[in-house]
Parts: structure tokens; C-alpha cells; sequence
């Protein structure tokens, strides 16, 4: 049992999830952040538990050639990346390695995973940004919280660089506002306060909205936060208000007020238009999102006289995309106003062959299968828990010729993987895109067919 403040000459031997670095002592796991394989280093133990620990590095002996220095001067407090400290290639070669090690310990697959589809330039890709607001010293701040808590770590000057640079200017018009009127950041163990969060979206096509997140509706000197907006972000298109009382960790609520310019934006994906509203879900990095959705719909293999079931649909841009090669399409998803904003996407962009169906996954397509739907292809894109039991044995049930399956957690993937290779799947191939650089995630399509 190691013990709290013990410190110990440790060798990292590889990564852990969200791309730790794992030593061993007399055959312990310790899980050290920001420690890469290879490496030497002075560790000191944070967290003992029974079985592993954490540690943290009090001092790096012998350095990894694939070191490297974190380019945000808040990487170590933030939290929001976890890769900051190793090359953009070795960041890849990681989350290829997890996907492959997943696949054969979890899923029990020999399969050869490729190498992770990258980014060019893997900075200002995000569009989408949500800071929560606070004081520093009776000033108003916004930024990010620390891991596994709420304490907020303030913007750096230069801002993020992973966000675009409107979002940046957006959120420091916002705090010059603040500053002006005396407007109070939310505090919420007092539930006291009025500006709560700062959520900026942009589009590839369109330009920018800013989403003030406030505890009540009447804000002050409206038309100042306007103009230095405006002066601030020349692309703004767009000032939101929503307003959310709730004594809650959600960000937004379905109270959403336009208070200058339009109510929604529109984005392109794919030759397809799409509304972008303050509540629409819509992928962060537009660039790997169309290297995703293509390998998807690649997977698919359409040749136009397929029905295909799209399961967690979210708006329906995979949809909408099947819906062009394929004969008919069924979108399920849970979240209401997402099927709302599929059907005006399909209208949109005049396509007649998609339907949508409100409700949770693993209750509609059993529904469906014992009702005689057969659909040739079902593609799935769970949450990162993964496909409920019940989706899985219906996809067994319904027996589609192939199943395509897009994957924000690769333990979860490894998992439902071998279920349905037990069902008499057989993988045929998987490909990783890197949606979300810099950080310990990744996205995976990996497709299976039917002998």
C-alpha cells in the first residue's frame, strides 16, 4: 500500500487513458499526468488507492524525445487539454495505440488499427466555446474550471488557442461590459449574481454568435454590450440571451431571447445547409467532421435502394448525408428539439426520404425490428457510454447487411464491437479521426458486415 507523499525514482512504461503516464512500483500502477513513455522522473504519490495510485512529477530525470513544450501557459491548471506536453505526431500515435489495445483486450479483435487521420494545422479548430464567468480580485473573469472542480482558471491574454480569434475578443467585450455597468459574475454556492456563462459559436459559411448566459432577462445598458461587441468581433452576426435561474451545473436552458441580429446561423457540411441555433448540437471541428461523416458514409456502401436506420441521429447531419445515397433513412434520437431541427434541415435542403422518430434508442428501433423493420444498414453514434444492451440485441435481431459505427469512446466501441462479432459480425475496418486535438479523446468509425 502506498501511502500519501511518498516519493519514488519511477520509469513510465506507457500511457493510461486520457494519455497518463503509467509506472509501476513492486507492481503497483501509478498513474502519472503529463509523464510520457520512456521517461525518468521523481514521482510523488497524490492519491493511493488499493489497488494504483496517482502521482504527481516532482522532477523529470531523463526526457522523451517526444517531449514538448505546452504552448497554452495555462495547460498544466486547465485541464481541457491533456496533451500539451508531447508532440502533435506522438498525441496521435497515443490515441491510435489506445484504440488498438481496446479493440484486442476489450473487444478480443485482430484487427490492425491505421493511423489517426490529423489535422494540418491543429490550432483555432473548435466552434463552439462555453466559459463560465466569475471575479478574481472584484474583477470579472471568465475561462475554464480546473479538473474535477469548479475552481475557474482565467483566460490567458492570448486566449485559447484552440478556439478561433473572434471567440476570444467576444468574451473580453463581454467583461469590459461587465466592468462598465457592474454587472456581477453568478456565484453559485450563493446562487447570487447575473452573468453566468459566455458560449460563442461560429460557422464556416456565416460568422459569429455570442450567447449570454444571465440569471434574469433584464440585463443592463443592452445597447453598450451590443456596440462593443460589434467594435470587438467584426464577424458578430448574432447576440443571444438566455436565461437560466436554475440552481443547476447546465449551462443553457430553453429560454433563449435574440436580443440583436439573427436568431439562428447557418453552416455547411458536405454540400448540405444546416441551422445552427444556441441550443443545436453540431460537431466542433468542421474540418474532421467532414473526414468523419465521409469515411461513415463510405462504410455504408449505398448504392441508392437501401433503407438505413440512423441511430442517436442528434440534428441528422449523418442523416441527411445517408439520405442522398440511400433509398430511405430513419433518425432516432431522444432529444426533442434536435428532431426538430433535423426536419428543418431535411426541408432545408429539400430532402424527402429522411424521417425522424422522438424517443430513446433502445426503446424505439426494438420496437421497430419487432414491428418488421429490416433495414440493410444501421449506423450508430452513441453518447460515449456507448449502445445500450438493448440496441445491440435489436441490430442482432434485425440482422442489417452491414452496421457502421461512430465512436467518441473507444472503451465503450471495444465492448459493443465484440458483442456484435459474437451476434456473427465481422469487422471489416476502423479509422480513427483526430476531432478533438490536443486532448485525450478521439473519434472512430468502424464498420461490420454480415457473411
Amino acid at each position: 500500500m502506498l501511502r500519501r507523499n511518498d516519493v519514488f525514482e519511477m520509469i513510465c512504461e506507457n500511457f493510461g487513458q486520457d494519455a497518463q503516464g503509467v509506472c509501476r512500483h513492486e507492481g503497483m500502477a501509478v498513474f502519472v499526468p503529463g509523464l510520457l513513455p520512456g521517461e525518468r522522473a521523481m514521482v510523488r504519490i497524490v492519491k493511493p488507492e488499493k489497488r494504483y495510485a496517482f502521482g504527481r512529477v516532482e522532477k523529470l530525470i531523463d526526457a522523451s524525445p517526444d517531449r514538448a513544450e505546452p504552448f497554452c501557459p495555462i495547460y498544466k491548471r486547465c485541464g481541457g487539454c491533456s496533451c500539451q506536453h508531447m508532440t502533435y505526431e506522438t498525441s496521435l500515435r497515443f490515441k491510435q495505440d489506445q484504440v488498438q489495445q481496446l479493440l484486442a483486450r476489450v473487444g478480443g479483435l485482430d484487427i490492425t488499427v491505421p493511423p489517426v487521420l490529423g489535422m494540418d494545422e491543429p490550432f483555432a479548430y473548435r466552434n463552439k466555446g462555453a466559459y463560465p464567468v466569475g471575479e478574481v480580485g472584484g474583477e470579472p473573469v471568465c475561462g475554464f474550471f480546473a479538473p474535477r472542480s469548479h475552481d475557474l482558471i482565467p483566460l490567458p491574454a492570448c486566449g485559447c488557442r484552440i478556439q478561433g480569434e473572434d471567440s476570444h475578443a467576444a468574451t473580453q467585450a463581454v467583461l469590459a461590459w461587465m466592468k462598465q455597468t457592474g454587472a456581477r459574475a453568478y456565484d453559485e454556492t450563493t446562487g447570487r449574481g447575473l452573468v453566468r456563462h459566455i458560449m460563442t459559436r461560429s460557422t464556416t459559411s456565416d460568422g459569429l454568435m455570442v450567447v449570454l448566459v444571465a440569471t434574469r432577462r433584464d440585463i443592463p445598458q443592452k445597447e453598450l454590450l451590443i456596440r462593443l461587441l460589434r467594435e470587438a468581433a467584426p464577424g458578430l452576426l448574432s447576440l443571444c440571451l438566455c436565461v437560466n435561474s436554475r440552481r443547476t451545473n447546465v449551462i443553457l436552458s430553453e429560454e433563449i431571447h435574440t436580443l440583436w441580429g439573427q436568431p439562428v446561423m447557418e453552416d455547411t457540411l458536405h454540400g448540405l445547409r444546416f441551422s445552427v441555433s444556441p441550443l443545436s448540437f453540431f460537431q466542433v471541428n468542421p474540418v474532421q467532421t467532414e473526414r468523419l461523416y465521409q469515411l461513415a458514409l463510405d462504410c455504408a456502401q449505398l448504392t441508392g435502394e437501401e433503407t438505413v436506420v440512423d441511430a442517436y441521429c442528434g440534428a441528422g447531419t449523418i442523416s441527411l448525408l445517408l439520405a442522398q445515397k440511400a433509398a430511405r433513412v430513419i433518425g432516432i434520437e431522444i432529444v426533442e428539439p434536435a428532431i426538430e431541427n433535423a426536419r428543418e434541415n431535411a426541408a432545408r435542403n429539400g430532402i424527402s426520404n429522411a424521417e425522424f422518430i422522438v424517443g430513446a434508442t433502445e426503446d424505439v428501433l426494438p420496437r421497430l425490428v419487432e414491428d418488421g423493420l429490416r433495414p440493410d444498414v444501421i449506423v450508430v453514434d452513441p453518447p460515449r457510454k456507448g449502445c445500450e444492451e438493448a440496441v445491440l440485441r435489436a441490430i442482432l435481431a434485425a440482422q442489417p447487411r452491414r452496421v457502421v459505427y461512430v465512436s467518441c469512446g473507444a472503451p465503450t466501441l471495444a465492448r459493443d464491437a465484440k458483442i456484435l462479432c459474437e451476434g456473427g459480425y465481422v469487422p471489416e475496418g476502423v479509422q480513427c479521426v483526430d476531432m478533438f486535438c490536443w486532448t485525450g479523446a478521439v473519434e472512430t468509425v468502424m464498420s461490420f458486415s454480415r457473411p
